[in-house]
């Protein structure tokens, strides 16, 4: 765009901003912006147009810019001079004053000022001079409103300055005057004058300075100086100047009024003065200022504040503050009625408020007269509504004195007149009356008002907090005491309420945290009530789910701090309702996992220790003790009453054998009816009261049935929805065999709560008696619904009863309730559940071992097998199987199991017996007779025994088991005849697999050995590792037969090795066998080639192995890693690490660092060891930067280990630093790019592929182009089933119902060459992407692909999918 097309848009934007055209106007001058952006007359147009569009901040932007391009200018200052005149913003208005005095000097200065200096420099005639002076200050005091001066010597003073005197509210024609080289002084006298009295030094410092420079000996030049001095903190300069200043000014001007404001000034000073001395001296400086002025109320008032200031003492003293402010009050008092025009009163002194808001503090807090402090804070507000501290008193008291209308008159006045992010004083108060009054929405907008004055007011959070918390907004609340809490660490209070709000939507665990924060800084009663009934909640939670040892400790540190707020607030019934009610919550809990330590003030024990482990009944009763102490305190609140009730309710069920027995559970019954009936006399409109008097008159010991149905029906006539009482109504009535009621009531109670487990329990038991073949079905349902143990026994005898019957395993009905319903697996989880928390229920562990066998769970099964025989209990299924008439097998079979059990081993045999005689089918015969020839070898008759397995061999189905007793029985005594023929009929029996090779093959060996054919022992081995090459056990059996019984092949070394190794891959510890196990096979290699690294090695993997297996057995673990300390550095401080020893292996590491300082391997080692105890200090604490730069830089000495790269990144990664650990897995990568190891590189990859893919399977993140990067890079190096595996979930997350999904599972799963862990990975989500589209073909043929690959996990997975669906 050319000049002339520059000038012709500028005229189009003037005719359109003529034509008012205005938006028209704004794109001629942006089309004159693009090509010149400093175009002055463009900007200018557009701060017009912008400002008659009504867009203030557009139209300030622009004439600014302006003003920056050309400040000498008018146009620009003159637009935004009438745009701040036009727009109400109080910033606008601030910047009017500014802006005027710039055009004033641009219209005024230029042409005055250059005539005033040309006439000087010819040398006119001062007259002359003079004359333009007047000319001058009379064109500029024609911008100044007229106003009256205060004498008729100050008027004469300024007579050469018309309207400019003292009392100027705006001085800005003598700035520019002066602002110049002025050479009169008087007019710098008048103008200083007037700066000290109105105390404007800081801004008047140039007069000050010109007026000295005029004349050195000017005292006000030395009072404003040293006055501004003084206000810099320059101490010495101000007690110099003002001293004499003070001095020169008495000697030279003797004007009364001008003495009063040098008086005046001088008190200021004094007053700042004073702080640089002592109390004495500063009162000394006082009383000669107020004697040498004694009409100066000022004085007396600055006196007064100094007693005031001085402390408690002198507060009292009527004679020194109230004494002299009251002076300044009838001083100003008697002045102001001398001044009886009302414009002079009202404007007569700016500190006659101050006054009054001094007396205002004294009457309400030294005289304790708060209806005068009232009345001078009102006073003191109305004299000067700037006055915050006094409007907020006087809104205070008016509040206090429930004068509601005043101070919300007060505040809606002070909220009227208030600019944006001003008063808040008013605005927060008026919210807090708002909050009072329940008003929460309204007390919200105040208070966000009274935070925009002031965002960093941490009280004010902490009241809309708590306006939030009341409106019931708690995610608002909880972000208000957030940042209360930021802004003031040290507040309690905002700490505690978030807590509470966490608490009250459920967020236990997290209202704990935060409460443990508060109680470790102090015993805060609040903060101890909260943390106490989260645990309790938190017990509850747990014990829902069965795990009673969670909740029991989780009990014992409810009662525990408690009992801390109890010592501290033992007057609050609360505290004493809420430690009943944890004592009773470990009645739920099986007895003997019911031990909790209670303080022992608190169980009335020995007060020597801290605390005692009582029982469950123990622990009742100091519930019982805490309820009576809450109704002492608080006797007439009924639920206090229906607690104890259902105190005395548990602990009449919990056994008492040193208590008289049923005596004492009928007396603790009749206490608990009694309190419930008490409860019910104050309250009779609260249905559970009913409910549970109802409950107790129904129990054994009572049996009141009438007044238990009675109180059911009332309970549900209060409360019609009451699904509890009708399910203890149907209770009752099934109790009484009233079967078509007790349908009817549960039927109703199903209706009001479908999800209600009981009601459900009571139809299956109703089901359950009438023969219903749904009972199974709903006894399965209420499994899913909660865990109850009612239904859960119910389930898994239903479960056990169909798998004892073999003859429906073809039903209909049996495939729908066994294998679709995946019934074994379910009813094992809920009876492991059951069993946890009844532990004295033998059926129960019989039905779980049952059940355990049928998935495979041997070890499992012999252990539930084995707690159904705890002491005395063998005794007792002897007489139980002698009481019932035994006819079939299975019961005679157990009867001589519960014989055997008992050592009753002739009886055994006799059972036997008798079932041999019952029993109809071969095998079942065959059994029977292995059982009674075991038996008899047991007691010595090895005759009897051969006789009874020969006949089991016999039979025309011999089992494996009867050969295999035969074959061991002439192998021990070394009849090889009779093992040979045992071990040909076994052989005859097929293939065999899994552990019965390993059978096979010891015995055959164990045969040839026997007979003296030791290369054939060899031999036979040999063959059967070749038939099983992936069998470790047969391995191990070879490299111990090799050298033992064909030693010219035998390398003992590496036989020894190698057996260890076969026995650690076949997990064979000292807990399975204590002589051969990995570990004595790898001593016994050290011991005979001490200087083999790898015999070393494998001792350190079988160390290793026993410390893991001792870990998960629960033992204490077993410091054998410690024993290579003295061979290898690394494997030492890595055995120590992994067992937990981390200050010995700092140690290590600091003992070899002081040999070989220089040694960054070590470094690297320790700083690891010293990550490790910091991370497990800390507890989850974010490590220090300076911490974690310590460690980067001990990494970068060891700049070739790749390993300590991915440790630094694991590092970075559990401290949330995310991108700092995939910088350093990029600088492994890069590493293992320049040694070119090329296994190290994918290994980076996949790691930094994993980082990246562990936030998007929890949320979306916007990692995933690094996954795809990492990924194809791998696949770019070679095939990887990982990579595959993490671009197919990347897909899974990203989008799951994609048929791309889906394509990417399938090419992993059906796959033969994968490994079997990434195939089982996409297996799963495969099955979770077919599930949630519903596939019921694909996912068929999935679950035939796992059933022929042996994929147990998978099928259990599909079937807790098919049950959460149903």
């Amino acid at each position: 765009m050319s000049n002339k097309e520059v000038k012709a848009a500028l005229k189009s934007a003037r005719e359109a901003i003529k034509n008012k055209e205005f938006k028209e106007a704004l794109k001629h001058c942006k089309a004159v912006l693009k090509l010149e952006k400093n175009n002055y007359n463009a900007w200018v147009f557009i701060g017009l147009a912008a400002s008659e569009l009504e867009q203030p901040d557009q139209s300030q932007t622009a004439y600014k810019k302006a003003v920056e391009l050309e400040p000498e200018q008018l146009l620009a200052w003159q637009g935004l001079a009438n745009l701040y005149e036009k727009t109400d913003q109080w910033d606008f208005k601030v910047e009017l004053p500014n802006i005027y005095q710039k055009l004033v000097e641009l219209y005024l200065a230029k042409v005055w000022l250059q005539l005033i200096q040309v006439k000087e420099e010819e040398a006119v005639d001062k007259k002359e001079l003079l004359q333009l002076w007047q000319q001058m200050t009379q064109l500029l005091s024609d911008c100044i409103n007229e106003e009256e001066q205060d004498n008729n010597e100050t008027q004469q003073h300024v007579s050469y300055f018309p309207k400019c005197g003292l009392k100027l509210s705006n001085m800005k024609c003598f700035l520019f005057l002066l602002i110049r080289n002025l050479f009169l002084l008087y007019p710098l006298e008048v103008l200083c004058s007037y700066y000290l009295k109105t105390g404007n030094t800081l801004l008047s410092f140039g007069c000050f300075s010109r007026l000295l420079d005029l004349a050195p000996n000017s005292g006000l030049g030395h009072l404003g100086l040293g006055t501004k001095a003084l206000q810099e903190g320059r101490f010495k300069d101000a007690t110099k100047d003002l001293a004499q200043g003070k001095f020169v000014h008495q000697q030279t001007i003797s004007s009364p009024r001008y003495n009063q404001t040098i008086h005046l000034c001088g008190a200021k000073s004094l007053a700042l003065l004073g702080e640089l001395f002592s109390l004495p001296l500063l009162l000394f400086s006082f009383l000669k200022a107020a004697s040498q002025s004694p009409d100066c109320g000022e004085y007396y008032f600055l006196l007064g504040k100094l007693y005031w200031d001085m402390g408690e003492e002198t507060r009292k003293d009527r004679s020194k503050a109230h004494t002299h402010l009251l002076k300044v009050r009838a001083e100003w008092n008697l002045r102001l009625k001398s001044f009886m025009c009302p414009f002079q009163a009202a404007k007569f002194d700016p500190h006659l408020g101050c006054v009054f808001r001094y007396l205002g503090h004294y009457y309400r807090e030294v005289a304790n007269d708060h209806g005068r402090a009232r009345g001078c804070y009102k006073k003191a507000f109305e004299m000067d509504d700037d006055d915050a501290e006094s409007g907020a008193a006087s809104v205070d008291l008016s509040m206090e004195q429930d004068d509601m209308d005043t101070a919300l008159a007060i505040l809606q006045s002070v909220i009227e007149k208030a600019t944006p992010g001003s008063a808040k004083w008013a605005w927060m108060r008026r919210g807090l009356y708002y909050l009072k009054v329940g008003e929460h929405q309204q007390a919200v907008a105040d208070l966000q008002a009274a935070l925009r004055a002031d965002p960093e007011d941490w009280v004010c959070w902490e009241c809309l907090g708590e306006a939030y918390l009341n409106r019931r907004s708690f995610t608002a609340a909880l972000k208000a005491f957030g940042k209360a809490h930021q802004l003031q660490p040290s507040s309690i209070y905002s700490v505690y309420q978030a807590a509470a709000i966490k608490q009250t939507l459920g967020k236990f665990k997290e209202a704990v945290a935060e409460y443990l924060q508060i109680t470790a800084q102090q015993d805060y009663v609040p903060a101890l009530k909260g943390l106490g009934e989260c645990q309790l909640s938190l017990a509850k939670g747990l014990m829902e789910d069965c795990r009673d040892g969670g909740a029991i400790d989780l009990i014992q540190q409810a009662i525990q701090n408690l009992f801390r707020a109890v010592v501290l607030r033992p007057d609050l019934s609360c505290l004493w309702k809420l430690l009943g009610d944890a004592c009773t919550a470990v009645s739920t809990v099986s007895s003997n996992r019911a031990q909790v330590l209670v303080p022992a003030l608190l169980a009335g024990l020995d007060s020597n220790t801290q605390s005692h482990a009582l029982n469950q009944a123990q622990t009742l009763k100091v519930g019982e003790r805490c309820y009576v102490r809450a109704l002492k305190l608080m006797s007439e609140v009924p639920s206090l009453w229906y607690d104890l009730g259902l105190n005395y309710y548990r602990q009449s069920s919990v056994p008492r054998p040193d208590e008289g027995g049923q005596d004492s559970q009928s007396l603790l019954l009749e206490k608990a009816q009694q309190c419930l009936k008490k409860a019910i006399m104050m309250d009779s409109g609260t249905h559970s009261y009913w409910n549970a008097l109802g409950v107790i008159s129904m129990s054994k010991g009572l049996e009141n049935f009438a007044l238990a149905q009675h109180c059911f029906i009332k309970s549900i006539q209060v409360e019609p929805n009451n699904v509890v009482a009708w399910t203890n109504l149907g209770t009752l009535y099934l109790k009484k065999d009233n079967i078509e009621l007790a349908h009817e009531a549960f039927k109703i109670a199903q209706s009001l709560e479908p999800l209600y487990v009981n009601c459900w329990i009571g139809q299956a038991l109703i089901a359950e008696r009438v023969g219903s073949y749904d009972t199974m079905d709903l006894f399965r349902h209420t499994t899913e619904l909660s865990t109850h143990m009612e239904g859960v026994k119910g389930y898994a005898f239903w479960v056990c009863s169909t798998l004892l019957d073999k003859s429906n395993r073809d039903s209909e009905l049996y495939r729908y309730n066994i294998v679709q319903m995946n019934a074994i697996s379910a009813a094992q989880v809920a009876l492991s559940k059951y069993t946890e928390r009844i532990q004295s229920d033998p059926d129960a562990f019989i039905m779980l071992g049952y059940m355990n066998e049928h998935l495979q769970l041997k070890r499992q099964a012999l252990q539930a097998y084995k707690r159904c025989f705890t002491s005395g209990q063998s005794e007792e299924a002897v007489r139980v199987y002698n009481s019932i008439p035994l006819q079939e097998v299975s019961d005679l079979a157990g009867l001589a199991l519960a014989y055997c059990r008992a050592g009753l081993i002739p009886e055994s045999i006799n059972a036997y017996e008798r079932a041999l005689a019952v029993a109809s089918i071969e095998k079942e015969k065959a059994y029977i007779l292995t059982a009674v020839a075991l038996l008899q070898h047991r007691q010595g008759n090895l005759d009897s025994a051969k006789t009874l397995l020969f006949k089991c061999s016999m039979l025309k189905e011999p089992i494996a088991e009867s050969l295999l007793c035969l074959c061991a029985l002439g192998l021990v005594h070394s009849d090889a005849t009779l093992a040979a023929a045992a071990l040909t009929e076994l052989l005859k029996q097929g293939s065999a697999s899994g552990k019965v090779t390993e059978q096979r093959c010891l015995l055959t060996c164990a045969l040839l050995a026997l007979q003296g054919n030791y290369s054939a022992v060899q031999r036979e081995a040999s063959r059967a590792v070749h038939s099983n090459p992936g069998n470790p056990s047969l391995w191990a059996l070879l490299s111990r037969l090799i050298p033992q019984y064909y030693p010219r092949k035998a390398n003992v070394r590496l036989a020894l090795l190698y057996s260890g190794v076969n026995q650690l891959a076949s997990g064979r510890h000292s807990e399975e066998n204590s002589h051969r196990n990995a570990l004595k096979t790898m001593q016994r290699a050290v011991l005979l080639c001490p200087d083999d690294p790898a015999t070393w090695a494998g001792l350190m993997a079988a160390c290793h192995t026993e410390n893991t297996s001792c870990y998960l057995s629960g033992s204490i673990e077993r410091p054998l890693a410690q024993t290579l300390e003295a061979w290898v550095l690394q494997q030492a401080v890595t055995g120590l690490t992994l067992g937990g020893q981390l200050e010995q292996a700092e140690a290590l590491c600091t003992q070899v660092l002081n040999v070989s300082p220089e040694h960054p391997t070590v470094m690297l080692s320790l700083r690891q060891v010293q990550c490790q105890r910091l991370l497990l200090a800390g507890g989850g604490t974010a490590l220090p930067d300076s911490v974690l730069e310590q460690l980067n830089n001990t990494v970068m000495m060891n700049p070739t280990n790749l390993g300590a790269w991915h440790w630094l990144a694991e590092v970075y990664r559990s401290q949330g630093l995310l991108v700092q650990a995939v910088l350093a897995y990029r600088q492994s990568l890069q590493l293992a790019s320049q040694l070119g190891l090329h296994s190290s590189q994918v290994a980076s990859l996949l790691r930094l592929a994993l980082l990246a893919l562990e936030p998007c399977l929890v949320s979306s993140c916007d990692w995933t182009d690094m996954i795809l990067e990492a990924t194809t890079e791998v696949l770019k190096l070679g095939s990887s089933p990982m990579a595959l595996l993490f671009q197919a979930l990347l897909q899974y997350v990203t989008k799951m119902a994609a048929r791309e999904t889906r394509r990417l599972l399938e090419r992993l799963v059906y796959s033969q060459d994968f490994p079997v862990t990434v195939v089982q990975v996409a297996s799963w989500y495969l099955l979770r992407h077919l599930h949630a589209k519903n596939d019921q073909e694909l996912m068929n043929v999935l679950l035939q692909h796992a059933k022929m690959n042996g994929d147990q996990r998978l099928l259990e997975f599909h079937s807790l999918l098919a049950s959460s669906s149903t």
